[in-house]
C-alpha cells in the first residue's frame, strides 16, 4: 500500500534526522574502521574520516562520507572537529606481519601514541569541542598472566606490548582536561569475515592443517566485529561508557578450544599444533601477541547491561565461516538475456530500512568499494558516473595477485525496483547480475542473481569449482555482512 510505505519512510527518515550527529573516525580505512562506518550511518550519523589519502578513504568507504587529509595539516583537523560532536580513534599500525625491531616499534609506537596526541590537541584546539573521544586499546595491557582473572582494575604488565598500551591510553586520557568523556576500549582478538587475525588463521585450517596456537593452555580472549562496532555505538551514546572497557566476548576459552571450534565451524579436524618456537622464531618478540595467556572479563560491559550478538564462540565462528544464505549452481536452461552462462548464483538478503533508502545506496557506484573485501582493491577508473540505463562503468579489481580491469554497463534500470548490469569486459566469458529490491512490511528485501560462464573453456568447470565460485561466496557474504552493518536486520 503506498500510503502505508511513505509513512514507513517518513518515520524512519526522522528517527535518522534526530539521531544525526558527525563522528570524525581515525582508522576508518581498516579491518574495524570499515565495519564501523556503515555501522555508524545507519544510525543516521555523518562520518568525517582523518585519513592519508582521501582518495583511498572514498573507494574503500563510499560516497557518504566526509575526508579531512591529514595533509591538510593540524588546523583542518581542529577545523573538522570543531563541527563534530564526538571521535573514535582506531589509528595503529598492526602489531602482527613484522618483527618488532627497534624501527618497527617506533612505527608501532608513532601510529598509536603519536596520532592519538596530534588528535587531543586537535580537540583542545577546537571550538566548540565534541562531548566524547571513544579511543582503542588492546588486552596486550596485561601482558601474559596464565590462568589469573582479569579485569578493568588489574594491574598492567611491563613488557614492550603492556607499556605501548598503557602509553596510548595515556595520551586519549588526556582529552579529559578539555571536558571530554574519554572511553578507552582495551580489544581482545577480533574475528570477522575477510580481514583481521581469522583471515592468516582460516588457510591451514581449510585444508585440515590449523590447530592449537603453542600450549593450546593460555587463554584466547576474543570478539566478533559485529559486537565491537555495536560496543563503540554504546559507547559513544551513553554516557555510564566512562574509562577502561574490555572488549571482549563473555566466553573464556583456551587456543586449543579455539582451533577446535573453528575446526568444527569449517567441518576440518584441528589437530596440528603450531609449537610456540617455530612462533617465535617467525615472529620474534611480537609473538607474545599470539602467545600470551589472558583470562579476561568484560567485568564493565556486562554491568552496563551490553548485549552481545555473539556471546558464545560458536556461534561467532558459524556466523563468520558460514553467513548468508548463498546457492551456486549448474544451470541447464539458460535465459536468452544471458546466453552462454553456465552457472547461476542465487541470495537473498532483508534488511531493515525502506526500499527507497536501500535502492539509493546501491544504485550509487561510489558505494561499490565499501561492499568489496578491502583485499580485491577496488577502484573506479575515471569520473564516477550516474547510474541509469545505458551508463557503463570501469573499474580495476585485483583477483589474488592478477590485476583485472572490468567494464559494466547497466542493461535494466528500474528504480527502486531493480537494475540489470552485465559485463563489457573483463574476466568472465558471461557475467549478468540482476540486483531485484521489493519492499516487505517494514523491511526490503534484496534478491541477488547471477549468470555466468567461467573462463577457460574446457577447464571452466574445473576453475569454477576450485577457485571461482569459492571466491564469489565469499564476495557475496562479505557484502551481506556489510549491508547488516549499514542497515541491520528485522
Amino acid at each position: 500500500m503506498p500510503g502505508a510505505h511513505t509513512a514507513q519512510l517518513l518515520r524512519y527518515r526522522q528517527r535518522m534526522a534526530n539521531a544525526a550527529r558527525r563522528i570524525l573516525v581515525t582508522g576508518a580505512t581498516g579491518f574495524i574502521g570499515r565495519a564501523l562506518v556503515p555501522r555508524l550511518q545507519r544510525e543516521g550519523h555523518r562520518v568525517v574520516v582523518w585519513a592519508r589519502s582521501e582518495t583511498r578513504a572514498l573507494a574503500l568507504l563510499g560516497a557518504e562520507i566526509d575526508v579531512v587529509s591529514i595533509a591538510a595539516g593540524q588546523e583542518a583537523l581542529t577545523a573538522a572537529l570543531s563541527q563534530c560532536d564526538a571521535g573514535v580513534n582506531l589509528a595503529g599500525e598492526p602489531l602482527l606481519g613484522k618483527r618488532w625491531t627497534p624501527a618497527r616499534k617506533t612505527v608501532l609506537r608513532a601510529s598509536r601514541i603519536d596520532v592519538t596526541g596530534q588528535l587531543v590537541t586537535a580537540i583542545e584546539a577546537a571550538s566548540p569541542r565534541p562531548r566524547v573521544l571513544v579511543s582503542a586499546s588492546a588486552v596486550g595491557l596485561y601482558g601474559d598472566r596464565g590462568d589469573e582473572v582479569l579485569d578493568e582494575r588489574s594491574v598492567p604488565a611491563a613488557d614492550f606490548l603492556a607499556r605501548l598500551c598503557r602509553d596510548w591510553e595515556t595520551a586519549a586520557e588526556r582529552a579529559t582536561q578539555s571536558g571530554l568523556r574519554v572511553v578507552l576500549l582495551r580489544t581482545g582478538v577480533v574475528l570477522g569475515r575477510a580481514g583481521g587475525a581469522l583471515a592468516q588463521m582460516l588457510p591451514p585450517f581449510k585444508v585440515g592443517a590449523g590447530g592449537p596456537i603453542g600450549s593450546g593452555r593460555q587463554y584466547f580472549p576474543w570478539i566478533h566485529l559485529y559486537d565491537l562496532v555495536n560496543l563503540i555505538v554504546a559507547a559513544l551514546d551513553d554516557d555510564r561508557y566512562v574509562g577502561a572497557i574490555n572488549a571482549v566476548a563473555p566466553d573464556l576459552v583456551t587456543s586449543r578450544i579455539f582451533a577446535r571450534t573453528l575446526g568444527r565451524a569449517l567441518a576440518r579436524p584441528a589437530l596440528l599444533p603450531t609449537p610456540a618456537l617455530a612462533l617465535r622464531a617467525i615472529f620474534g618478540d611480537a609473538a607474545v601477541v599470539l602467545l600470551a595467556s589472558q583470562r579476561i572479563e568484560p567485568t564493565v560491559a556486562r554491568r552496563l547491561g551490553f548485549a552481545w550478538q555473539f556471546p558464545s564462540l560458536d556461534a561467532a565462528l558459524h556466523d563468520i565461516v558460514g553467513g548468508a544464505p548463498l546457492k551456486i549452481s549448474r544451470i541447464a536452461d539458460t535465459p536468452s538475456a544471458a546466453t552462454g552462462a553456465k552457472y547461476t548464483l542465487g541470495t537473498s538478503t532483508v534488511v531493515a530500512a525502506p526500499l527507497d533508502d536501500v535502492f539509493s545506496f546501491f544504485s550509487k557506484p561510489a558505494n561499490l568499494g565499501l561492499i568489496t573485501p578491502a583485499a580485491m582493491r577496488f577502484r573506479i577508473v575515471g569520473q564516477v558516473p550516474v547510474l541509469t540505463q545505458g551508463v557503463t562503468i570501469d573499474y580495476r579489481v585485483r583477483v589474488g595477485p592478477l590485476p583485472i580491469s572490468w567494464r559494466s554497463r547497466i542493461v535494466d534500470w528500474d528504480p527502486p525496483n531493480g537494475f540489470t548490469d552485465v559485463q563489457v569486459r573483463g574476466p568472465y566469458r558471461v557475467w549478468r547480475h540482476e540486483h531485484v529490491f521489493r519492499a516487505q512490511g517494514n523491511t526490503t528485501v534484496m534478491d541477488d542473481r547471477v549468470y555466468y560462464a567461467a573462463p577457460a573453456g574446457i577447464l571452466g568447470a574445473l576453475a569454477n569449482r576450485l577457485f571461482i565460485a569459492p571466491a564469489l561466496r565469499e564476495i557475496f557474504k562479505y557484502r551481506a555482512d556489510v549491508i547488516r552493518m549499514r542497515f541491520g536486520s528485522p
